[in-house]
This record gives C-alpha cells, structure tokens and sequence, in this order.
C-alpha cells in the first residue's frame, strides 16, 4: 500500500492511499496484540513487532497529515 502512495499522480490520491497505508497498519498492529492477548503467541515474542508496527502506524499517520496540511497551504 505504501508503494502505491509513493506511485500517485496526485496529492490528493496520495492522502487517499495514505489513509489506506495507515489503516492497514494500525489493523496489523490490532492482531500484533490479539495474537499476544490470546496467549497463542508469547508476548515476549511480539515485544519488537509490537514496538515496530507503533512506530510505522506513527510514521504513516504523520505523513499523511503533513500532506493534508501541506495541501491546504497551497
């Protein structure tokens, strides 16, 4: 989903497929933690996964709003 943001013609398809990328990763962080809450994965296990899909979703979400900022200066 990211590759397809960075491939848009528009900024405002790239807001778009950003919103996407931000979805599917704060979704993937949700089964990070189901996974860890269910007692099917150890949670020492997810520790480093969990920190890194926080930090993507936090990335992701900061360039999506930078972009929608950055469109209403325009």
């Amino acid at each position: 989903n990211y590759r397809a943001a960075c491939r848009c013609k528009s900024r405002k398809d790239f807001i778009s497929k950003m919103g996407t990328v931000v979805e599917e990763a704060d979704e993937t962080q949700l089964w990070l933690e189901l996974l860890s809450e269910s007692g099917l994965v150890k949670t020492e296990l997810l520790i480093g996964l969990l920190k890194e899909s926080g930090e993507l979703t936090a990335i992701m979400t900061a360039s999506k709003s930078s972009a929608i900022k950055n469109q209403s200066e325009k």
